[in-house]
């Protein structure tokens, strides 16, 4: 996927006012995601997505266990919504990992899946992704 794709797709499906709104949340995201799973993992995700995203996932100084209320925290900070947004640094996150689910191999997506925890709200992330996918 190319980058104007991705960033028109994070904007549509997020209802943004701007392509530097959707590159704030996607940066958020990412650098966020980056921060909590194997850069080993990171890195083969960002090598699929286009260059100007993927090095938010291949920038990782440290990695360290935190729930997914740090995550979203911690993306509504990269975002400057603030924490009391919480839901909507969560539904960006999900729209963010949604376009990704389309950009990288199925093989990517499950090994970055499986670098997170399932019991701490972590499957929420890709809720999106999954109910669209799932049968009707």
């Amino acid at each position: 996927m190319q980058y104007d794709n991705f960033i028109g797709e994070v904007q549509h499906r997020a209802q943004l006012d701007s392509r530097e709104a959707a590159l704030s949340i996607s940066r958020a995201t990412l650098t966020t995601l980056s921060e909590r799973v194997d850069p080993g993992q990171a890195e083969n995700v960002g090598s699929q997505l286009p260059e100007e995203l993927g090095r938010f996932l291949e920038d990782v100084d440290d990695v360290e266990p935190f729930e997914f209320d740090e995550f979203v925290d911690r993306v509504a900070d990269r975002e400057e919504i603030g924490e009391n947004d919480a839901a909507d640094a969560a539904f960006h996150a999900q729209v963010v990992l949604d376009v990704v689910e389309e950009a990288v191999t199925e093989g990517a997506l499950e090994d970055l899946k499986d670098q997170l925890p399932t019991d701490e709200g972590y499957d929420d992330l890709f809720e999106i992704a999954e109910s669209e996918s799932s049968p009707a």
